[in-house]
């Protein structure tokens, strides 16, 4: 009985994890508060490195995932300063290969891929 519980656990424990999604390629969302369309977002490329998509002040350079952790790095370039920064977001549980959800504490972006 109890090697059976312990299968039983194990088997479980495969079948519950979650896939891990393919983050290349291109994400967006609709920039909040503007109608007709616009959106926002990132390009993930194979190599690691990074761009942002129509957000002019916000430069990616480059990403890399460590588990459930995206891991973004670029520069803020407005008012003529240069500001690098490291962001540390968690991929959700919900993502899919066509969805995105990635937290930073209790801030949660919604993001689709762009198909070509």
């Amino acid at each position: 009985m109890k090697k059976l519980l312990i299968l039983m656990l194990a088997a479980a424990s495969v079948c519950c994890k979650p896939k891990e999604i393919d983050l290349t390629g291109t994400w967006t969302q609709p920039v909040p508060g503007q109608a007709g369309g616009w959106s926002q977002g990132m390009q993930l490329n194979a190599d690691g490195t990074a761009s942002s998509v129509n957000m002019y002040t916000l430069v990616l350079e480059s990403w890399k995932r460590e588990g459930d952790k995206l891991i973004l790095t670029g520069k803020s370039v407005g008012n003529g300063i240069n500001i690098a920064f490291t962001d540390t977001l968690t991929i959700d549980r919900k993502s899919t290969d066509d969805s995105l959800f990635l937290r930073q504490g209790t801030n949660v972006q919604a993001f689709g891929r762009l198909r070509r």
